[in-house]
């Protein structure tokens, strides 16, 4: 028997926008979101040379842009390009596009469904330009769309000598996100940092927002999936956002589908449960599952999580508007 679920309260976050269907963390995707009916969309955000908040998956530029190619001397010593490296000026004269990887020299686009790679024009953007789009559409559509920030990467912006999350936090107050009632929940891999977030960075601007501590694995925090593990996240975060199979394990089959403890400790701590990352693109769904709407129903309603990330919005609105 599957669980009575009250649809307005299972939330769809677009992770780096529609990102199924055009490059991430571009303009273009995040209005397809948008139009898409996503509750929240998401920016990871990292820090530019000249200390500008910029949107972008990866703290290096290599594998969505063409930096290779417009700044071939400016690549570190592990053969990357990073994104501090670089003042907002020159970051945008890069043509972003679909991710993809290097083979032989040549580029190899990740998702061979999406949207082709080295076509049209896309840029990179500021995190104030990605804030100014979405309060816009609210504003000229009436509709309330939230905005779900992620800090990259804090502790190698901090060994550069910036201080990402202030920056952020900074931002988000000038934009009028100052509580826990803000359409906005703010991100991160690191606990240390969210306490930081906690105690120090948001009280010293006088504000409160919803914080949530993302886990990719067990081994990372292992504390945090016992019970008082999770008492003592709720001293901090307002929810956690662990990667899926966290949730409904690997070790499912389609007769037996095995979900773990994490979804009830951490409501019974009272936190939100947004697990990512939901894709309907070949080979990326879990072999226990059929379809991408059988993975919807197993994690919404049979694990009871509260929303997910999902590169296609318009399936998981779509889903949530059918039970």
């Amino acid at each position: 028997m599957k669980k009575t679920v009250k649809v307005e309260e299972k939330i769809v976050i677009a992770h780096r926008g529609a990102s199924g269907y055009l490059p991430e963390h571009t303009l273009e995707a995040k209005s397809m979101a948008y139009a898409m009916g996503a509750h929240y969309i998401e920016q990871d955000v990292v820090m530019t040379k000249d200390n500008v908040p910029i949107v972008l998956h990866d703290i290096t530029l290599d594998r969505t842009t063409d930096v290779a190619d417009k700044f071939p001397c400016r690549v570190r010593d592990d053969n990357r390009y990073y994104a501090i490296d670089f003042t907002l000026e020159e970051i945008r004269t890069l043509s972003a596009t679909e991710r993809f990887f290097l083979d032989e020299n040549q580029k190899i686009q990740e998702y061979k469904n999406r949207f082709p790679i080295n076509t049209s024009s896309f840029r990179i953007h500021t995190f104030e330009e990605e804030i100014q789009l979405i309060q816009g559409l609210n504003n000229s559509t009436g509709s309330d769309v939230g905005i779900y920030p992620e800090i990259k990467q804090p502790i190698f912006h901090r060994n550069e000598g910036k201080d990402l999350s202030s920056a952020i936090v900074s931002t988000l107050k000038n934009y009028d996100y100052k509580t826990k009632k803000s359409k906005l929940y703010l991100q991160t891999f690191c606990f240390e940092e969210l306490k930081i977030l906690k105690n120090e960075i948001l009280p010293d601007v006088g504000i409160d927002l919803n914080l949530i501590q993302l886990v990719d694995n067990e081994n990372t925090y292992p504390w945090i999936f016992e019970e008082e593990g999770m008492q003592r996240l709720a001293n901090f975060a307002d929810g956690i956002a662990p990667e899926k199979s966290l949730i409904v394990t690997n070790l499912s089959t389609v007769s037996s589908i095995k979900i773990t403890q994490l979804v009830r400790r951490a409501h019974a701590a009272g936190l939100k449960v947004h697990p990512y990352t939901y894709r309907s693109d070949p080979g990326q769904m879990p072999s226990y599952v059929k379809s991408f709407e059988e993975l919807l129903e197993k994690h919404y309603l049979d694990a009871d999580v509260d929303g997910i990330f999902t590169d296609f919005p318009d399936k998981a609105t779509r889903f949530l508007q059918t039970i």
